[in-house]
């Protein structure tokens, strides 16, 4: 069955007669743009979800009552975000950001049901109509974090923490370590999969094996705050902000951050909608853009690898430079990139092999 937002007006209208509520003032409450938002963590979580959720009340307070904002935290990857997403639609949403890669077929699915609805999925790549993606290139913000974790490390392994292995997690990693590696030859990289965006406890036990096994330096691609919390207990272990500050945790072990700043897309596709301007479109838009961040350098970073990790994220903003440039192998030692080449977007979006160095696995 396909629902129209037609049909939907119109049954409420019949309802608000129903009930007693004058047509005039049931038109005034419709023409208010209702926009939902689907969170795969707590608004709490400190990271991604809270981020994203900063764009939400960004988008309330640019466009005050013209607009009602309404959110649903912490929905399963699957079947559930499907009936979250359906509910919504339902309940009017003119507008629904989902926001989590393993949403992508929930969204198309819910989106064919409801063709006057917009859709906007977060790291996904399938599009229809109504559907559009929007990602951040997080891998530009992973290049500084690898250039002063290969500078900083002492014992030359750096920990890294992954959420689950698609692309954008590989596409950080790989970012991370080339960077590492071209200031420091002998740096190894340690990856443990946690299969969770959000469990501070799964975090934390990760963070603390990556401790055992030598790292001093610890990245992660989950959104709480505990492996900043377990590093800090161990000493002498710094770490870098994921998706949000995480400044409460300067001036060590975190000396530094990726910031996802979602407000300004929010903003724009919210106008979109309500000006008649809104298209299926695909955006990934990086530091040059502002909607990744680089959170202030604490003065625990010594002064020349901050002045080096600055004068990168400038190349990597005006474009001079691309984090993904020749000569680079596979991990099997196939030419990836040959002298001067730069990964295409293409091959960036489907990333599923690690660069040569780096050691084990990709989970299948």
């Amino acid at each position: 069955m396909t629902y129209t937002k037609r049909a939907a007006a119109k049954l409420l209208l019949g309802t608000a007669l129903v009930a007693g509520i004058a047509p005039a003032a049931f038109a005034d409450a419709h023409a208010k743009t209702k926009v939902g938002f689907v969170y795969v963590g707590p608004i709490g979580d400190g990271g991604w979800t809270y981020e994203h959720d900063k764009g939400r009340l960004a988008v309330e307070a640019e466009f005050g009552d013209s607009v009602e904002t309404v959110y649903v935290e912490s929905v399963a990857e699957g079947p559930d975000s499907e009936r979250v997403m359906t509910q919504m639609a339902l309940d009017g949403a003119d507008l629904i950001f989902t926001t989590s890669f393993g949403y992508m077929d929930p969204t198309i699915n819910v989106a064919a049901k409801f063709p006057d609805v917009k859709f906007e999925h977060a790291t996904g790549y399938k599009r229809a109509d109504n559907v559009s993606t929007y990602s951040a290139r997080f891998y530009e913000g992973r290049a500084i974090q690898g250039h002063i974790a290969g500078s900083m490390t002492k014992s030359n392994i750096v920990g890294y923490i992954g959420s689950y292995p698609i692309p954008e997690v590989i596409r950080g990693i790989n970012s991370a370590f080339i960077h590492a590696r071209k200031v420091n030859p002998d740096v190894q990289f340690k990856i443990v999969w946690a299969y969770t965006w959000f469990d501070p406890a799964k975090e934390a036990d990760a963070a603390k094996v990556l401790i055992e096994q030598g790292a001093d330096v610890v990245l992660q691609h989950t959104d709480s705050t505990a492996p900043q919390a377990a590093a800090q207990e161990a000493g002498n272990v710094i770490t870098f902000g994921q998706a949000s500050d995480m400044s409460q945790y300067a001036p060590t072990p975190r000396v530094s951050s990726i910031i996802d700043d979602w407000a300004p897309y929010y903003i724009a596709r919210v106008k979109a909608v309500k000006d008649g301007t809104w298209t299926s479109t695909d955006t990934w838009d990086g530091i040059g853009a502002g909607m990744v961040g680089i959170g202030e350098i604490s003065d625990a970073v010594p002064a020349e690898i901050k002045e080096q990790a600055l004068a990168l994220k400038a190349s990597l903003a005006d474009g001079s430079y691309h984090a993904f440039t020749g000569p680079l192998n596979k991990q099997d030692g196939s030419v990836f990139l040959a002298e001067g080449e730069t990964a295409d977007d293409g091959t960036l979006a489907g990333m599923n092999f690690y660069v040569e160095g780096i050691e084990g696995e990709i989970p299948q």
